[in-house]
């Protein structure tokens, strides 16, 4: 493969991932990492930031991509129950009254 298409291609994946802006209403998730806190929520569904398998999770961004996830599946609170360099990379999505 040629050496520009693979910078090229590099430059363009970082730009998308450095550039992550809030889902409408994704600045009023609720964070929390209580149980005790979703007792009363409904599950609805599993949240992961890309690239946290393999470590490669864009920590200027984390926080963003894990709201508009929980916005995405209807929530408005999220369980963390992985986080990298004190980010949340990993949790689950509740919808709370």
């Amino acid at each position: 493969m040629d050496g520009r298409v693979v910078i090229g291609a590099l430059g363009i994946a970082m730009s998308l991932t450095a550039c992550v802006s809030l889902a409408p209403g994704a600045d009023k998730v609720r964070i929390t990492k209580s149980a005790s806190d979703v007792a009363n929520c409904s599950a609805v569904g599993n949240i992961k930031v890309p690239g946290e398998a393999s470590g490669d999770v864009n920590i200027t961004s984390a926080t963003t991509q894990f709201r508009n996830q929980v916005v995405g599946l209807g929530g408005n609170t999220a369980f963390v129950t992985s986080t990298t360099l004190g980010m949340p990379v990993e949790g689950v999505a509740y919808r709370c009254p």
